[in-house]
């Protein structure tokens, strides 16, 4: 799935039980960290058993199918983590660790046995399915099966999402009666007027909001999946590292002239559009090779100095919604071949035709505030990276020119630099410079360049 994917969400089944299914064609469609995709069968086969339900939340690693290779459709037998809801309504045959069979035993009873002390079981009382995800955080917070019963869900048949659990754990009432037995009894605090922090998750302290009451006519509009997905991203990150921010103006004229000229000809040329935005990428990656240590992540008390240079250039979405594609090693690539990839990921952002690779490994990124007619914005850290840049409009303005002749007032291409950074491992003095040095970069731009 790529790295640091560590679930995806169950969005259709493209195969039924039963169907043939041939190497390399999908199966499933599936949703991970803001991209959709699917998921081809590794073997020719039939499809024996679904594990997993469309709007379940299965971890990487967890079996979601059955695919038999020998061309057999029957059934193989269930086991603890595979059985389903009516598996416990009729016998099935088991089979033995060591290969020898045994005669189907009878079941004694159509009820389940109970489960161990601190096991919640894949099954409520009501008859509702739990995943196994959702179990595990269930023991972990200590909530059983009749408190589990009592959330309310929002997946296929009222399943509990994590989404669910996780929204519920902070709220939980103390009305239940099930109070812990470790538990001693203090004095009640004051009353303050700011929310209570929510219990750490992950090493991530996360604060509650204040409660938000909506007007007769307001309107309320759900999260989509996307949205969620970046608003805990964004809030994360900014608990995660202290951010930073330095500004520079860059005289833009000599890009903008030359781009200006060769635009019309590299689209004849190449069949692509020549943008600012590749150029940007390029004065980056050649300020990352003279200062490595902006490429970098962080982890625990020790820094990771990235060999590649894999530069994340945040796109706009049709929704309003933001992903942001990698251009792995850009160091490799000329500004020719900068273009293409550009082009080439934000035309299929736009069309959620990317792939998970292609949203993974990035180790530096850069938004393009300019596009929205902002002049200059104070970007978020994408992490586990360290640092990221924001780039304005590019704007008329008068500006003082020195020349040997002495100076006068001219009109330039002038643009803000924003540069965002952890402030952890980046100091002031690098963070400055690096920002300094793109600029730099970018008015030393040949304007005699051949493309």
């Amino acid at each position: 799935m790529g790295e640091s994917v560590a679930e995806a969400t169950i969005m259709k089944w493209v195969k039924n039980e039963g169907e043939d299914v041939e190497a390399d064609e999908p199966i499933i469609e599936i949703a991970t960290d803001k991209v959709d995709s699917e998921v081809p069968a590794p073997e020719d086969g039939v499809l024996v058993k679904q594990l997993c339900n469309e709007g379940d939340v299965v971890e990487v690693g967890q079996a979601i199918a059955i695919i038999s290779t020998g061309g057999e459709s029957s059934e193989p037998s269930s086991t603890p983590e595979t059985q389903t809801k009516d598996s416990a309504q009729k016998p099935e045959p088991a089979s033995a660790s060591n290969g020898s069979s045994r005669s189907p035993q009878p079941v004694a009873s159509s009820q389940p046995s109970p489960a161990p002390a601190g096991v919640v079981e894949r099954e409520g009382p009501s008859g509702r399915f739990y995943s196994p995800l959702v179990r595990n955080i269930a023991r972990e917070e200590g909530i059983n099966m009749d408190e589990l019963e009592k959330i309310e869900g929002s997946g296929k048949d009222g399943r509990v999402t994590k989404k669910d659990i996780l929204n519920y754990i902070p709220n939980r009432s103390t009305s239940n009666g099930q109070e812990s037995a470790q538990q001693t009894p203090v004095k009640e605090a004051p009353k303050s007027q700011e929310p209570a922090p929510k219990k750490e998750q992950k090493g991530i302290s996360t604060i509650q909001g204040p409660a938000v009451s909506a007007g007769a006519d307001d309107e309320i509009i759900e999260m989509d999946r996307m949205r969620k997905l970046i608003s805990e991203h964004m809030v994360m990150s900014k608990h995660v590292s202290p951010h930073v921010t330095s500004y520079v103006e860059a005289d833009m004229t000599n890009i903008v002239n030359w781009r200006n000229k060769w635009k019309k000809r590299f689209e004849e040329r190449e069949g692509e559009k020549l943008t600012f935005t590749p150029i940007f990428i390029e004065a980056i990656v050649k300020a990352i090779k003279e200062m490595p240590m902006v490429n970098i992540s962080t982890d625990g008390s020790n820094i990771i100095k990235r060999k590649h240079i894999n530069i994340g250039m945040a796109a706009a979405l049709p929704s309003g919604n933001l992903i942001v594609p990698v251009i792995h090693d850009a160091d490799q690539l000329n500004l020719v071949g900068l273009a293409k990839k550009v082009n080439d990921l934000a035309g299929r952002a736009r069309e959620n035709k990317l792939k998970p690779e292609e949203i993974q490994g990035g180790t530096y990124t850069l938004t393009n505030v300019g596009t929205f007619g902002n002049v200059m914005g104070t970007p978020i850290i994408n992490q586990p990276q360290a640092a990221i840049m924001a780039v304005g409009a590019i704007r008329k303005k008068p500006a003082v020119i020195e020349t040997e002749q002495g100076d006068y007032i001219g009109i330039r291409q002038s643009m803000f630099l924003s540069h965002s950074y952890d402030h952890r491992i980046i100091d002031g003095a690098l963070g400055g410079r690096f920002v300094r040095r793109v600029a730099d970069i970018l008015e030393q731009f040949d304007p005699n360049r051949e493309i």
